[in-house]
């Protein structure tokens, strides 16, 4: 790879890929609703939007790209305009991939989601699992790898399903659970917390996006860390490495799956259906294909990935709740409801 085109490359992981390609001494082209922060030699920022057309001609003109990255997509909790998530995570990667084709680019790279499904499993998930998602970001993500399999034909497209996306500088709705660590209080599971739910290390899934780059057909992974753990052992771990004086503690399941709903509904909570589905349900994916495939492992347990994120969000804290303008999973989420939770813990 030379030059490249990540779109999102603004964004909490878009930015991670991005640096680690710019470290690869590629040239890389961004494109993003938000502006970039970094500035580098080897790079081309393009404030703008994946639907805009004749911007994405202009971009695919002006370079001959051996690689694209399509890692921009809008979210649930980060909108109230369904229809803008559903145009931008539909019809932009639509965009995005009929300048690749037309321009000749010959592998292209899209991060998927584990939102795809919205109920909890007994087994790990393998990539010929019938999709089922259940609120818009997981149908948008699912119809965006249908789009992009109309153009298997003309160039390797590889789809990555990734479960949620850690590292340091990970916030989103996880800036929630940090507030409650960063201030020593009870911290909930639903249910016990006995439910196992796979995160993927940021640095590895891009290590697997650049391996995928060259990947010589098109293809589907799935991709997620080993040694999955309970999310209560999960949260005491970062608990006890914070050293806040937090605990973790549980709310009966069906009482507070309820109030989610209704919270939901009412308009009043940052979470949504997906995570009230999920919020008390194992999930895994099974990574043996691209383990064997792309030659690729895994390096960080979600306990370690969470720390990461929660140390970033301690040392951080106050520029953090300042910050506007940044992408969804590089701000904190508005707490909503759930601050009547945070009084009484």
């Amino acid at each position: 790879m030379k030059t490249v085109l990540v779109t999102g490359g603004s964004g909490f992981f878009g930015g991670i890929l991005k640096r680690r390609l710019l470290d690869a001494d590629c040239r890389v082209v961004n494109i993003d609703l938000q502006p970039d922060d970094l500035r580098h030699a080897a790079l081309t920022s393009v404030q703008g939007d994946i639907r805009d057309e004749a911007l994405m001609s202009r971009l695919y003109r002006e370079d001959r790209f051996d690689a694209v990255f399509h890692c921009a997509a809008i979210l649930a909790h980060a909108v109230k305009d369904q229809n803008m998530l559903w145009t931008s995570n539909v019809d932009g990667t639509r965009v995005v991939a009929e300048g690749a084709r037309r321009t000749g680019v010959p592998n292209l790279v899209f991060t998927s989601s584990n939102c795809l499904w919205g109920r909890g499993y007994d087994h790990a998930l393998a990539e010929d699992e019938p999709p089922a998602p259940i609120e818009i970001y997981g149908c948008s993500k699912w119809v965006g790898e249908k789009v992009l399999n109309e153009y298997g034909a003309d160039m390797n497209v590889i789809s990555i399903r990734c479960p949620t996306i850690m590292d340091f500088g990970r916030l989103g709705l996880l800036s929630i659970l940090f507030e409650f660590i960063d201030e020593g209080r009870r911290v909930w599971t639903v249910g016990g917390g006995q439910n196992r739910y796979q995160f993927i290390y940021a640095q590895d899934l891009a290590d697997a996006c650049i391996a995928a780059a060259t990947h010589p057909r098109s293809n589907l992974f799935h991709i997620g860390s080993d040694g999955v753990k309970p999310m209560r052992e999960i949260y005491q771990h970062v608990i006890e490495r914070a050293g806040t004086g937090a605990r973790v503690a549980a709310l009966p399941k069906n009482a507070t799956l309820l109030a989610m709903r209704i919270a939901h509904h009412l308009g009043i909570s940052p979470l949504g259906p997906y995570h009230y589905k999920m919020i008390a349900e194992n999930f895994l994916f099974d990574t043996t294909k691209i383990k064997s495939q792309l030659h690729w492992r895994p390096t960080l347990t979600n306990e370690e990935m969470l720390y990461r994120a929660y140390l970033y969000y301690q040392q951080n804290r106050r520029e953090i709740e300042a910050r506007k303008d940044a992408s969804a999973h590089r701000q904190a989420a508005n707490m909503g409801v759930i601050r009547v939770l945070k009084w009484l813990s």
